[in-house]
């Protein structure tokens, strides 16, 4: 788990372009940005898997905006529809619960959270699969199945 008591989540707003994701991420060498409004609360995270999708054309075509007007919010995936985990549940978790949790929601990145003093959530760190495969020495595949014919020629391309 990457504990972000130790090491520093990256952040960015949502009125921000998707370049401006794009080259943040290049910057620090991450594949994943919390996305956060003025207070630091937590919105949602965009991933590098986000900027090459499909996302940022549908809402092109959808809006008639430029590709380099698409804003962070119009792509990322918001709070409500992100994988957290609980701290208390990792102590009696294994590796492979976690990949399993991973793999079955199609997902990149899982957030960590712990709770405070006063039963609030407080984002404690992240796993993700390029992390867990470095460490494990093996590749992992968490990519679900294509949902449209974008995402399906994206997979026949490889």
């Amino acid at each position: 788990m990457t504990d972000f008591k130790i090491v520093t989540a990256y952040t960015i707003f949502p009125l921000e372009t998707i370049e401006a994701a794009r080259a943040k991420m290049i910057h620090r060498g991450v594949r994943m940005l919390l996305v956060v409004d003025d207070q630091n609360h937590i919105l949602g995270l965009i991933t590098t898997s986000d900027l090459s999708s499909e996302k940022p054309m549908q809402v092109v075509q959808t809006q008639g905006v430029r590709h380099s007007d698409v804003m962070v919010k119009d792509i990322m995936t918001p709070r409500e529809k992100l994988e957290v985990l609980c701290m208390e549940d990792l102590q009696k978790a294994c590796v492979g619960d976690i990949v399993h949790t991973l793999k079955s929601h199609g997902r990149q990145h899982a957030l960590v959270v712990e709770r405070a003093e006063d039963r609030s959530q407080i984002l404690r760190g992240m796993f993700s699969v390029s992390q867990i495969s470095r460490q494990l020495g093996a590749p992992l595949e968490t990519a679900g199945v294509a949902r449209t014919f974008a995402e399906l020629g994206v997979e026949l391309g490889r």
